[in-house]
């Protein structure tokens, strides 16, 4: 299973850093015993390991090569592929630069690495072969993409950052088979197209006899591209690891880390 990372994007909301936003410090783990920082990326490479992948694309620009020298060619069994985004041309265009690298009968998990969510298991819920997303209670649902459901579950509508928005569940990552990912993939390079969200893209495929579905099993969903979120997140993640987080990337796989 692939997991797809779009970390090309400007991170103007929490900027200046000295560093890329995906390698932003929130929370920590251990490591034999010792409490370290964990990059905001880990969270969701952790629940994309947990949901059962074993090979990523990140997606980068052109100067966040902090984030190749930090995560390096795998983290634990999982092997990574870099793809880049030569320009700052929204979150479609940063997704479909890694289709080249993912086969039509391919399974792919797609999540933001700004972000961290609960549950952990989240992304292993949600169902192979048919485009899916986990979906989270916000009290904010126009500051994202809100998601309108039917009462099976499918999709019927994503409202994309409307003031107004029906539903207050938003998406957080998504699921969805390698064959599927080629279909947006070809609707996105139609002319007059381009879509920048994939909300807009997502109710175009649908208006042409798409199917999509959402899952409400998320639980807390925090974006961590503002201080504020990240004073949010880093309440929510509370004073010290929790039990368990060490077994999931071990130190020896963030090798570049320690000699950035």
């Amino acid at each position: 299973m692939w997991g797809i990372i779009p970390a090309a994007g400007l991170g103007s909301r929490i900027q200046p850093l000295a560093f890329s936003k995906e390698l932003l410090p929130v929370g920590s783990r251990l490591d034999g015993g010792v409490e370290r920082p964990r990059a905001v990326s880990e969270h969701l490479i952790e629940r994309m390991l947990a949901a059962g992948v074993d090979r990523l694309c990140i997606v980068i620009s052109p100067g966040k090569s902090d984030i190749v020298n930090y995560y390096g060619a795998c983290i634990g069994d999982a092997r990574i592929a870099y793809a880049v985004q030569a320009e700052p041309a929204g979150l479609c265009d940063a997704i479909f630069c890694a289709a080249p690298f993912i086969a039509p009968e391919e399974e792919v998990v797609i999540g933001l690495p700004d972000t961290i969510w609960f549950p952990r298991d989240g992304l292993a819920r949600l169902p192979p072969g048919r485009l899916s997303f986990l979906l989270f209670p916000v009290a904010r649902p126009e500051l994202f993409d809100a998601v309108v459901t039917d009462d099976t579950g499918r999709i019927e509508e994503i409202e994309v950052k409307r003031q107004g928005a029906r539903s207050r569940w938003v998406w957080g990552a998504f699921r969805m088979p390698g064959r599927v990912l080629h279909e947006l993939h070809a609707l996105w390079r139609q002319p007059g197209r381009g879509d920048e969200y994939i909300g807009t893209l997502v109710n175009a495929w649908i208006a042409g006899g798409g199917e999509a579905f959402g899952l409400r099993d998320g639980t807390r969903y925090v974006d961590v591209g503002t201080l504020h979120g990240w004073r949010e997140a880093a309440a929510l993640l509370g004073d010290g690891p929790e039990e368990g987080e060490a077994s999931v990337l071990p130190f020896r796989a963030l090798q570049g880390a320690a000699r950035a």
